[in-house]
């Protein structure tokens, strides 16, 4: 059973794969052996009963050999590195404005053994790189320069960050596949759309929009939908809005009241109740001449091509 992780590409958490005579301790820093070549990561100690549990999942990715221990040497090299990364980064992007290509730079990352080069970037389209590659070969000698496509979804989940909930990216810290999300999900789910409120920073719809999906379908079975007329113990009513969290639905009666009610004591009837409700703009009810939707906008959130290519 190992002992020991690392965070690595994307912010995830790899299990170590440690010879008898290297002695770890958390916050040490490693190099270790990826596909990419030797990369510095920070050692983190794992409890036995994650560590079992999670081996036991089938889901834990292939341990990273570790190399060795960082030295004195090793910690001002791997720091040099870090900032020969950021020089790249800038001289990368004057190369990218003087060809006037379509693409944005995300990132740079340079192997501890300085054997790769590689550039992350997003672009709404192929881009023939071709005089740009010539260029930066001419820069940076002697070193595998990789220029690597990556969605909009990869580069919220590189860059990290703090989502709207005030919790870190779920893609930059346990979501690890990104499934396709449409607008039909806020629907379903009683939201209002805008835009600011059910896209993520990536500027697309927010992944969490599918965790409780399946539930809010279950929970919406027997509901009437929002404007309808229905009878309720207290008598006749409209629907102004349904709660799915705790399966009720609140109706406007005659009188003027607003009270909810469990949906197996609300039944849907074809009468016309006198009441006036003010129904949210959600994708129930939407009008595509209205402002307040924009429709573009609505769609741009909803395409996913190429948002993830998994080409980190």
């Amino acid at each position: 059973m190992f002992k020991f992780g690392a965070y690595y590409l994307k912010n995830t958490f790899y299990p170590l794969s440690v010879a008898d005579t290297l002695e770890l301790k958390n916050g040490d820093h490693v190099l270790v052996r990826t596909e990419k070549g030797e990369e510095v990561v920070k050692v983190v100690c794992v409890c036995p009963n994650v560590a079992k549990r999670w081996e036991e999942s089938g889901k834990m990715p292939e341990a990273l050999p570790v190399v060795r221990i960082l030295s004195q040497r090793d910690l001002q090299k791997y720091e040099d590195i870090q900032k020969e990364e950021v020089t790249a980064f800038f001289k990368c992007q004057e190369l990218v404005k003087k060809h006037n290509l379509v693409m944005s730079l995300v990132q740079c990352r340079i192997t501890f053994d300085h054997r790769k080069i590689t550039f992350y970037y997003t672009a709404p389209e192929r881009v023939d790189f071709r005089e740009l590659l010539k260029d930066l070969t001419q820069v940076f000698t002697h070193i595998r320069i990789d220029l690597r496509h990556i969605g909009v979804r990869d580069e919220t989940s590189i860059m990290c960050g703090m989502g709207i909930c005030g919790k870190p990216f779920c893609c930059s810290s346990f979501l690890r596949k990104f499934d396709a999300i449409n607008i039909k999900y806020a629907k379903d789910q009683g939201m209002p759309i805008t835009p600011g409120k059910i896209s993520g920073t990536c500027g697309r719809l927010l992944c969490c929009l599918n965790y409780e999906y399946s539930n809010y379908l279950e929970v919406a079975k027997g509901m009437p939908p929002v404007g309808s007329s229905v009878m309720t113990p207290d008598g006749l009513g409209k629907v102004c809005y349904l709660q799915f969290l705790n399966g009720t639905v609140a109706v406007k009666t005659e009188d003027g009241k607003i009270k909810e009610f469990a949906k197996s004591d609300v039944e849907m009837v074809d009468a016309d109740v006198n009441v006036e409700i003010d129904v949210p703009v959600t994708m129930n009810n939407y009008d595509e001449a209205d402002e307040k939707v924009d429709m573009k906008e609505i769609k741009k959130l909803e395409d996913d091509r190429n948002s993830s290519t998994g080409n980190v």
